[in-house]
């Protein structure tokens, strides 16, 4: 068995897969809509869902916004350059809320941002 996919509801499709490839780097897998339902199913990632776990984003086309809900923690994403990307993150207007440093009783670099929809995405330095 594998973990698969993560799905997020997101409120405005475009600006999440925006988010998501321009500047996390992520490709769009594939892309569907569902008139008959009212909802688009977009799913990016790092490689083909044959091999990778990737996140599909649920755009519902009558809602456009949503509560965080307090169980959610984040989605966690390895990175080879922590710095230079929160540098690039910072400059385009994301939301990089803790700069990248060593986690609290370690020594693991992390920081945190938050995607357009206000979900949390931890990055963690790769050796």
């Amino acid at each position: 068995m594998r973990l698969l996919h993560t799905m997020l509801r997101v409120g405005d499709l475009q600006r999440s897969i925006d988010f998501y490839t321009g500047l996390l780097g992520m490709k769009l897998l594939r892309q569907s809509d569902n008139p008959q339902y009212r909802y688009t199913l977009a799913f990016v990632g790092y490689g083909e869902e044959t091999d990778h776990t990737v996140l599909e984003l649920t755009y519902n086309w009558d809602q456009h916004s949503y509560e965080m809900g307090e169980a959610f923690g984040h989605i966690a994403i390895g990175c080879e350059d922590i710095y230079s990307l929160c540098k690039t993150l910072n400059a385009k207007g994301a939301d990089v809320y803790r700069e990248p440093g060593p986690v609290k009783g370690g020594s693991t670099e992390i920081a945190f941002v938050r995607d357009p929809d206000g979900y949390a995405i931890e990055l963690i330095q790769r050796q």
